[in-house]
């Protein structure tokens, strides 16, 4: 019995590990993916100043119909898988967000989506979808794209650290009113918590430490503000939340 329990454990622990790194691929994507988009579309605005918004948008919508936006996602999933095995993450998953920035930076996002765009852009002329013109303008600048993309990229990791950092204080902010019995001290930082949370990527070890304050905080709440809480309350918030 002992011996199943501890498989049906290890099982259950396995399966959390795969949902989370699922959960920071899917992130990484979702968000890298608009990330690139924005970027993409400040480079072709400023390569076509005079197009109007339409044109814009529809230049866009050939490019991702035409294989850019499949080729973005299997870039980024190429990017992470190779960027980790080269800081040598070769199981798990990334524990801080300096190791996500790395592993996309390393991982060779920028020179696929380069020459994937190249691809994109003779199968947009190839089929009648933009003139030879703009495919030129395009092409010569591809740089400005590019660095588009990337200012971009690394503005949204700037924004995701900022974020933990945030979060941090607001943590530490909110042990010390539970340490002073403070809830409205605590309300005014839990709400802080679950704003700043929709927006941060899937850190095990931080998502971990806001599911147990999410978890003690409305204890207390629904407890009429109680703080009478005892020792088996909180161990059994810990292990609720590990």
């Amino acid at each position: 019995m002992e011996i199943n329990n501890l498989k049906n454990e290890n099982e259950i622990e396995i399966n959390n590990n795969l949902e989370n790194e699922i959960n920071q691929k899917s992130f990484l994507e979702t968000t890298l993916g608009k990330t690139i988009n924005a970027g993409l579309d400040i480079g072709i605005r400023a390569l076509l100043p005079d197009f109007l918004e339409d044109q814009i948008i529809n230049i866009k919508d050939n490019l991702f119909e035409y294989g850019l936006k499949d080729g973005i996602k299997k870039s980024i999933d190429d990017a992470i898988d190779t960027g980790k095995s080269i800081i040598g993450i070769f199981t798990g998953n990334f524990e801080n967000i300096n190791q996500m920035q790395e592993a996309i930076q390393t991982g060779g996002v920028l020179d696929s989506f380069s020459n994937l765009f190249d691809i994109v852009l003779n199968k947009l002329e190839l089929n009648g979808k933009i003139n030879n013109t703009v495919s030129n303008i395009l092409y010569q600048g591809k740089d400005i794209i590019l660095n588009s993309v990337e200012k971009n990229i690394q503005k949204t990791f700037n924004n995701q650290l900022n974020n933990f950092n945030n979060v941090e204080n607001y943590i530490n902010t909110w042990q010390k009113s539970f340490d002073n019995k403070d809830f409205n001290g605590m309300e005014k930082e839990y709400n802080k918590l679950k704003e700043v949370s929709e927006t941060l990527a899937p850190i095990e070890k931080t998502i971990n430490k806001l599911k147990e304050i999410d978890t003690i905080h409305n204890l207390i709440k629904n407890n009429g503000k109680n703080f009478d809480l005892n020792e088996q309350e909180l161990e059994l918030v810990k292990k609720l939340n590990k």
